[in-house]
């Protein structure tokens, strides 16, 4: 579908700043996916979950998308999240980045129910008409549809995906999809298993914790993927420095624990949309503190 491969490399998952009124802050927004792309980011995955994207309009999310076109350099990926109750809905929004000039597409499998394997496939035969590269993300913690490495396998036989990012929790399941499935590129889809899916053959992170130090992030990332033995001893001690809040990025306070990061770290933060409320004043704590530990030393 393309030369460019673009979901290869770190695309981070971005949280999306909202004003007092809980508007959108797009400036802020762009100012963002800047300083992304010069803190060795390689691209971006708008309106994802990390993004709220459930709380948005949908001019919203157009206009998202928009704005990280827009505010990207030239090489940086924009790869926007377009997942949707609907599946005429998801099109919609994979048309849209595609008029928009987006390098591909996020999409989970349909949620607003546990569709079966079939209905799956049909969804993703759906948005790929609309002729963006498609990486899958499979979050059965959430949806309820589990995309095992078969059904994978189905996905890229027909080629209606090029990468899948795994979020399963299940390191394991990256040695059978590559068995099953071997043009298919593995993304890792939680921070707090970077590591374990480098060693295991992943060429891609959808990454949480990047929002709020992305260098460090990116060097983790080059590391745990170079194949490199002695790359991955230095990998593990950047993941064992980081992984107290790395493993907050598969937790339920996700998004507002990576905003409080990126305000500890000195970068906005704010409030989420409801229905997400504040978290409980010991989690919160906890949260500061550990950002104040990798910090102090030395990572950003």
């Amino acid at each position: 579908m393309t030369d460019q491969k673009p979901w290869l490399g770190v695309n981070v998952a971005t949280t999306l700043p909202f004003k007092e009124d809980l508007t959108v802050d797009y400036d802020t927004f762009a100012d963002h996916v800047e300083w992304l792309a010069e803190n060795g980011a390689d691209g971006v995955c708008p309106n994802g979950s990390l993004g709220e994207y459930q709380t948005l309009t949908p001019e919203e999310r157009q206009k998202v998308v928009e704005v990280a076109i827009e505010a990207a350099p030239d090489g940086f990926n924009v790869i926007p999240g377009v997942g949707a109750y609907g599946a005429l809905e998801s099109v919609r929004h994979a048309e849209h980045a595609k008029e928009a000039g987006a390098n591909g597409v996020m999409l989970l499998p349909p949620n607003a129910y546990r569709a079966s394997d079939e209905e799956v496939l049909d969804h993703y035969r759906r948005v790929a008409a609309a002729g963006l590269p498609i990486l899958a993300y499979n979050n059965p913690i959430d949806t309820k549809i589990d995309m095992t490495p078969p059904l994978l396998q189905k996905l890229s036989d027909e080629n209606l995906i090029v990468s899948v990012k795994e979020f399963s929790g299940d390191v394991r399941r990256a040695y059978e999809t590559r068995e099953l499935a071997p043009d298919l590129a593995l993304s890792i889809g939680s921070d707090d298993v970077v590591l374990e899916m480098g060693i295991a053959g992943a060429v891609g992170w959808v990454a949480g914790y990047t929002n709020a130090i992305p260098q460090s992030t990116t060097e983790l990332f080059r590391l745990s993927t170079s194949g490199n033995v002695e790359d991955w001893a230095k990998a593990r001690q950047i993941y064992g420095d980081l992984h107290s809040l790395l493993r907050w990025d598969s937790k339920t306070y996700f998004v507002q624990a990576i905003k409080l990061s990126q305000e500890v770290a000195g970068r906005w933060g704010g409030k989420c949309r409801p229905p997400r409320m504040d978290m409980p004043a010991e989690i919160r704590q906890e949260i500061i503190k550990a950002t104040e530990k990798v910090l102090e030393l030395g990572y950003k």
